[in-house]
């Protein structure tokens, strides 16, 4: 028998894949999930249920999705991000994203479409 997975413990690690991420490539490091803002937590859990609910979106789609979070939870671009004034440099066209920005949303895709397997069966069928 398979063990279950949550769809707050699929963001999670998409979450702690992108903070070795960034880590790696010397970004502004992210907190570990349980210290994370509720904000951030929400927005994964929001691109987990997407990815769920349409198993072949593309990074430039999951891009989209991520903006239009940001957007209606009050940010904008922003040279440089900014929790307190919510701005975010990456509030842009995917296409305009440097290399190292799209790998975080292919590698957020590639962990949900791999932990979809240990998803319960009511999730997956919408």
């Amino acid at each position: 028998m398979k063990e279950s997975m949550t769809v707050e413990m699929v963001a999670k690690i998409c979450h702690e894949v992108n903070r070795a991420y960034t880590k790696a490539i010397k970004d502004v490091g992210l907190p570990e999930w349980e210290d994370a803002p509720v904000e951030h937590k929400n927005s994964a859990i929001s691109g987990v249920i997407y990815v769920i609910k349409h198993p072949s979106t593309t990074a430039e789609e999951m891009h989209d999705i991520w903006m239009q979070y940001k957007t209606a939870t009050g940010w904008t671009y922003g040279e440089v991000k900014d929790a307190e004034n919510k701005t975010h440099p990456c509030m842009i066209p995917y296409w305009e994203l440097p290399k190292e920005e799209q790998v975080k949303a292919k590698l957020f895709i590639a962990v949900v479409r791999a932990s979809m397997t240990y998803l319960p069966e009511e999730l997956l069928n919408h």
